[in-house]
């Protein structure tokens, strides 16, 4: 009899797995021991993450149908088996998150005196108070679309609230169709004067319905959401202007086919038919809520000025070498920097004195000549974007690389690429067919008798707000080897080059994948008892990786995996995978940080550190331009195994994979991964270890 166990791929389906991922999103958000406003962060953090999840991959998944595409995924299922599996998942997440808010929260919230109230709930002076608020404020901004022969079903703009209302003209006795968009610029919840009861917005507007539809008689509202199709399809070969190119696919975006219909679970048949018809939607598209649609409104609430109901506030530390000096005047970090290589672990370190302020040195040093620097995603106000304006007009050569691909913030970078262009700022816009997704900066300076290099290259990105809220490694460094190696990398990205070899760097999609399955087979063939490998990532999804792993598994290595999101590789499998453990931190701080560790890196003993931008994806190692780095110095490298021996000894927040389930590890509150690192910081800072 065939083992059933060897029926089953080896591989677990990536959507399914995101889901997971998800689900221990929202398991935050069901935990007493989570703070009270956190709680409501992480159910609204659910929410979108879910929106982003429906417009990208279950769109992709629904093109793939559509298009006859008969290709399985590497787990085995169809892209219709897919749609199915994540529709009876999404469903229970759906419907759990509903029950989370309607009960526990709400409930925890009104203790503290923040209450969801509906309109029915209010008395009459709230509901003469919230009529007067809907005259002022409200009614001024909506807009009613009518559909009848004259006026067509209007177009949905996606992840919009909308109310759908029916009503019949008293004269003909006729029953029409409107719709009325609940406007985004306003805010979720409509605040009561006390400060310390919301009302959904929708509830409102219902409300005063007669006062949009004078003479008609209001028979039936209620309120949908549509999510489209957001991807992004840019024939890159064909486009002779990529900036054209992607600002022609955004104003397409707004149109993209509806994949998603939320719906308020007590909606009519009639509503309900008639929305879903004209949207061209399936009964399997159609989710219904019994809470408020789109909770990613509620980080209005989680903003609420409660510190006493959020984690205790942690500033970030400034390393002691980076130090102010007794002038109060930060370091020269060029010096710093060649006295040794500094690695920054934020958002326990400071992004601001370190990262920061490398490039706002290097923008005001006359001695620097250029400043070339990848930017994929950044902050609205960006302190690097602005010290790269002032460098160009200070007459320095400064190369930014914008990704004009990264996904949702496609808009923003492109306002970014013209800012830099117009301050005389050499603008770049990635190469075709690749999206460049390094985080790497690098200086050239002129010292008199040399012209030196010096680098950060990192795991996030140069955005001052996520480093605050993403858990992220960077390593500054004056290595001649590295300053070589991101020239070599800077010239790839701007200009033409076919065979380009790297001193340390691992660069995809040249030598990052031959690299790392190098220093996979080196931990097979070392000594019984001795390989070891462990990887802290984002996502595991790479068949073949995932392969090499296995087999390394079954010659003995022991194999230690940290992965926040998606994990495709079966952990713990008799046979297959029974060296091979997985582990997961969600928590307080986004991890973000991609380490991977191999105890014979160098040879019988001598482990070696690696730290960069790529997850094992295939995007990753095969579609996108990544940097992957060795961490060589001693000292760092100690840093690096405090890192991950924190995360793996983790019993507060962490989850375990068993084969294709997980589960929270047995809760004992002697080690929880972000308050550790923060103990961490803080005596770094204090006794002077770099």
């Amino acid at each position: 009899m065939t083992d059933p166990v060897e029926e089953r791929s080896p591989y677990l389906n990536r959507e399914l797995s995101w889901l997971d991922f998800n689900a221990r999103v929202l398991a935050l958000a069901d935990d007493a021991a989570t703070p009270l406003l956190e709680r409501v962060k992480f159910l609204a953090i659910f929410s979108q993450n879910l929106d982003e999840f429906f417009q990208v991959r279950v769109a992709g998944l629904k093109d793939r149908v559509a298009a006859g595409v008969t290709r399985r995924s590497a787990d085995g299922m169809s892209a219709g088996e897919q749609l199915d599996a994540i529709g009876a998942r999404t469903a229970e997440l759906v419907e759990r998150a509903d029950e989370i808010f309607l009960g526990p929260i709400c409930t925890a919230l009104a203790e503290e005196g923040i209450v969801f109230s509906t309109w029915d709930e209010l008395d009459d002076d709230d509901r003469e108070w919230a009529t007067v608020e809907f005259r002022n404020r409200i009614f001024p901004v909506l807009t009613p679309l009518a559909v009848d022969p004259g006026h067509p079903f209007p177009y949905i703009s996606s992840l919009s609230l909308n109310l759908g209302v029916i009503v019949r003209d008293p004269t003909t006795d006729q029953r029409r169709f409107a719709r009325v968009k609940v406007p985004s610029l306003l805010p979720r919840f409509v605040v009561m004067p006390d400060g310390e009861r919301f009302v959904p917005l929708e509830q409102v507007i219902a409300h005063h319905l007669d006062e949009l539809f004078p003479g008609m008689e209001v028979l039936d509202h209620v309120a949908f959401r549509v999510t489209r199709n957001a991807d992004l399809t840019v024939e890159e070969e064909e486009a002779d202007d990529l900036l054209a190119a992607i600002e022609m696919e955004l104003r397409r975006r707004r149109f993209g086919k509806a994949v998603r219909l939320q719906v308020e679970d007590d909606i009519s048949a009639e509503a309900l038919e008639l929305i879903r018809d004209e949207l061209e939607l399936t009964d399997d598209d159609v989710t219904a809520h019994s809470a408020p649609l789109d909770l990613g409104g509620l980080f209005a609430v989680a903003d609420v000025d409660r510190p006493d109901l959020k984690y205790p506030e942690f500033v970030p530390v400034t390393q002691h070498r980076l130090a102010l000096t007794e002038d109060e005047e930060p370091p020269d970090i060029f010096a710093v920097m060649r006295d040794g290589d500094i690695m920054v672990h934020h958002p326990y370190d400071s992004f601001s004195t370190s990262v920061e302020e490398f490039i706002r040195q290097a923008a005001r040093d006359p001695k620097v000549l250029t400043i070339k620097l990848t930017l994929y995603r950044t902050s609205g106000d960006s302190p690097i974007v602005a010290a790269l304006i002032k460098a160009a007009e200070m007459g320095k050569q400064v190369v930014a690389l914008v990704e004009l691909k990264a996904r949702f913030d496609e808009e923003r970078n492109i306002e970014w690429a013209r800012r830099l262009e117009q301050a005389g700022v050499h603008v770049v816009y990635g190469l075709v067919g690749l999206k460049t997704h390094t985080k790497t900066c690098l200086v050239v300076r002129d010292e008199g008798e040399s012209v030196n290099r010096y680098c950060h290259i990192g795991t996030g990105n140069y955005n001052s707000k996520t480093a605050r809220l993403y858990e992220d490694v960077g390593l500054l460094t004056a290595d001649p080897d590295l300053g070589a190696d991101l020239t070599q990398l800077f010239n790839y990205l701007t200009g033409y080059a076919r065979d380009v070899h790297y001193a340390k760097l691992l660069v995809a999609p040249h030598t990052l994948r031959n690299g790392l399955v190098r220093f996979i087979r080196n931990e097979r063939s070392a000594a019984p008892g001795t390989g070891h490998i462990i990887m802290k990532m984002n996502s595991l999804v790479d068949a073949d990786m995932i392969d090499e792993l296995y087999a390394a598994s079954q010659d003995g290595v022991r194999i230690e995996l940290i992965i926040r999101g998606i994990s495709c590789i079966r952990p713990g499998v008799p046979g297959l995978s029974d060296n091979i453990t997985v582990r997961s931190i969600v928590g307080r701080y986004l991890e973000h940080s991609r380490i991977y560790r191999f105890a014979n890196g160098r040879g019988p003993g001598q482990e070696l550190h690696f730290i960069g931008s790529a997850d094992l994806m295939p995007r990753n190692l095969d579609r996108r331009v990544e940097a992957v780095v060795p961490v060589r110095s001693p000292e760092l490298r100690v840093r690096m195994d405090e890192v991950l021996a924190v995360t793996l000894a983790d019993d507060t927040l962490a989850w375990e994979q068993h084969d294709d389930r997980w589960t929270h590890v047995p809760r004992n509150g002697t080690v929880e991964t972000h308050l550790e690192q923060q103990e961490h910081a803080l005596k770094r800072a204090s006794v002077g270890r770099r």
